[in-house]
């Protein structure tokens, strides 16, 4: 697994809310709780979205801008030029062997290059509507060895698909496990993530860092929920024996 000094970036709380203004209350009001935030789609379907990631950085946040960059080589890479100048954390890219090449030779500072492997909202009947012959856990391995591949320094998986990847990737891979919920599929309220797992067993699998989202900001205190995670997330990584 990727050596993280500060077991506290492990998890990556995604800032999924409508505006930059609902964003930043968000931030105050999580605190020292979490130390790095996912600026998504929507967030930058709205004004300031960049004023608002230097201003994650300005607190001393990790950024990572999920926006699965897919486009032509020559735009993804300066899509990804423009994103270093601004010191984020990790970005996301979702597209071929070319596509994900011409992210990781853009790539500098400390950014970091995340291929997306198979979104957590989809399950196998979804991959067979859109045509793919294989099963989930097998186009998760091909994607990640393509990433690599590529230059890309990790990849974006379900904590269900983590484990192989450990076994059979190299251990530099950076994963970041999306569709986590603290609590089992039996007990949780039914959202749009069909492949989910629980903070400690991701973390058990081999997950690096964990995105969590409604979890903590439905909440009735979304601090105290966020430092709950956190302390499984400890839990977890000592019990692993980092």
């Amino acid at each position: 697994m990727t050596p993280i000094p500060d077991d506290r970036d492990r998890l990556i709380f995604a800032l999924d809310v409508a505006d930059t203004e609902s964003a930043r209350s968000l931030v105050v009001r999580l605190g020292d709780t979490v130390t790095f935030y996912k600026v998504g789609l929507e967030l930058a379907m709205s004004p300031g979205y960049f004023e608002l990631v230097d201003w994650l950085k300005a607190r001393g946040k990790k950024v990572f801008v999920d926006v699965k960059l897919f486009d032509v080589p020559a735009t993804v890479a300066a899509a990804v030029t423009r994103l270093c100048a601004r010191d984020v954390d990790f970005i996301t890219v979702h597209g071929n062997q070319g596509i994900m090449a011409a992210a990781a030779e853009a790539r500098s500072g400390s950014a970091r290059i995340l291929a997306v492997t198979a979104l957590t909202s989809l399950d196998q009947g979804d991959l067979d509507d859109m045509g793919f012959a294989c099963d989930i856990p097998t186009l998760v391995l091909s994607r990640a060895r393509r990433a690599l591949a590529a230059g890309c320094d990790g990849v974006v998986s379900s904590g269900l698909e983590v484990e192989r990847l450990r076994a059979e990737a190299p251990e530099r891979l950076i994963a970041v496990t999306p569709g986590i919920r603290p609590v089992a599929n039996d007990e949780r309220a039914p959202d749009d993530q069909k492949r989910v797992m629980t903070p400690r067993r991701a973390i058990a699998s081999g997950a690096d860092h964990l995105v969590v989202g409604r979890p903590i900001r439905e909440a009735a205190d979304p601090a105290a929920a966020a430092a709950a995670i956190q302390d499984e997330i400890a839990a977890a990584v000592a019990e692993r024996g980092d």
